[in-house]
């Protein structure tokens, strides 16, 4: 008999769609203080621009790990038992693909064509810029397009790592969770004993750029964020999590925030944070399932987090083409909280309209080809099947099932974003 909770219901994760845009958002917070360092000086102040920095410098890595374990948690709980790793592959090219390239165009345009030579570029754009150890090449078109390149792995793999951690026994599921933790906060510990510091970050100067590198941007070490997803989900469907709830789980990851200041970066952008951010994750889908209250599961966060994906690939384009709209020169304090006011807005906006026109429209169209016969066939004898709803990260093709349609044993494999 299946130890999977027993639910009648389809689950739609809307507190987990909600939680995204507050993840983007504090990547916004983080990439408007890099702007400085950039070449960008919006702010007329250095001690301000140092002052600002300090407050956010690792606030962007903490959204980054939480949408890594995020992405594997809602992949995991929208997977379908008769899916295959093509279909998978589809529907994640069509995802991610178009609103990728039309990012890395507009980046091109607006600053980085003049600033960046044609290998670089080229790098960015086929998403591979994650396997050289060098932050020019890294973050060098898009800065908020690496983790993309990193996702990328995530998705070629997903389908071997869902095979194989659906054979481990429930009752072992939060074993190899701790497991992976570990392996997540060792990560920081190996890269400074085993990789040659080299050149220090301009921005952390105690900060190995190599150690950096291994540590946050290689897509290898950062496959156990995702895989720690994975598994928190098959706990979660299990029955055999252990639920702090939303409230205890926000409290953690804002200590973890906290606890940031006093660690090394390479330590506060990723493992220092982990484990709060898987807890806030499965109490999220805990909540959603259970049909109780949550801030983040209504219409406004629901839609932010729907074009949380979007936002997050133009944000920092917005940000300098709306400095150079106003006329490229540095702001007092308060003008510079109006002009980030402004570049948010316009974000929000171009960001709608990137969901709406072009990734909601091709994921609907080209992700399931099968469907529209299906639907068209005439159904005899049978009820028709709800229709698809949108999963943690806004993706139309995945559809939920009850939890009690998910075996112990079964398969559950398959799609969202970023």
């Amino acid at each position: 008999m299946s130890t999977d909770r027993m639910r009648t219901r389809v689950t739609r994760l809307d507190t987990l769609t909600g939680l995204r845009f507050p993840a983007a958002f504090v990547v916004f917070l983080y990439h408007a203080a890099l702007l400085a360092f950039l070449g960008v000086p919006w702010l007329s102040s250095s001690s301000a621009v140092t002052t600002y920095y300090d407050a956010v410098a690792h606030v962007g890595a903490v959204g980054v790990t939480f949408f890594f374990v995020l992405s594997g948690f809602v992949l995991t709980w929208s997977a379908r038992d008769t899916d295959t790793a093509p279909r998978f592959w589809r529907r994640r090219f069509l995802k991610i693909v178009p609103n990728y390239v039309i990012a890395w165009a507009l980046a091109m345009v607006v600053f980085a064509a003049p600033i960046t030579d044609m290998t670089i570029g080229l790098l960015n754009l086929f998403m591979v810029q994650v396997w050289y150890p060098d932050f020019a090449i890294n973050f060098g078109v898009n800065p908020a397009g690496w983790s993309l390149g990193v996702e990328a792995v995530f998705y070629l793999l997903f389908p071997v790592l869902l095979h194989w951690i659906k054979k481990i026994p429930a009752h072992r599921l939060n074993f190899w969770v701790a497991g992976v933790v570990a392996g997540i906060i060792a990560t920081p510990l190996l890269s400074t004993l085993l990789v040659p510091a080299g050149a220090m970050m301009a921005t952390e100067p105690d900060t190995s750029v190599n150690q950096y590198f291994f540590s946050y941007i290689l897509p290898l070490p950062r496959v156990l964020d995702f895989a720690l997803g994975i598994l928190v989900a098959r706990s979660v469907m299990a029955g055999r999590w252990r639920n702090i709830g939303m409230v205890w789980s926000g409290v953690l990851l804002a200590a973890s925030f906290v606890l940031g200041y006093f660690t090394p970066p390479i330590y506060s952008t990723r493992a220092v944070c982990v484990i709060p951010a898987a807890l806030l994750i499965a109490a999220g889908a805990i909540a959603d399932d259970e049909g109780r209250f949550t801030p983040f599961r209504n219409r406004v966060m629901v839609w932010l987090g729907d074009i949380s994906f979007a936002f997050y690939l133009v944000h920092y384009t917005v940000m300098v083409a709306v400095w150079k709209l106003l006329g490229s020169h540095a702001y007092s304090n308060a003008a510079a909280v109006g002009l980030m006011a402004a570049a948010m807005a316009v974000a929000i906006l171009a960001s709608w309209a990137l969901f709406t026109l072009v990734e909601r429209p091709i994921t609907r169209r080209w992700s399931n080809p099968g469907k529209k016969r299906a639907a068209a066939a005439p159904v005899t004898g049978a009820v028709a099947a709800p229709a698809p709803a949108a999963d943690a990260a806004g993706d139309a093709d995945a559809e939920p099932r009850p939890l009690a349609a998910r075996g112990a044993g079964e398969t559950v494999g398959s799609a969202p974003a970023g």
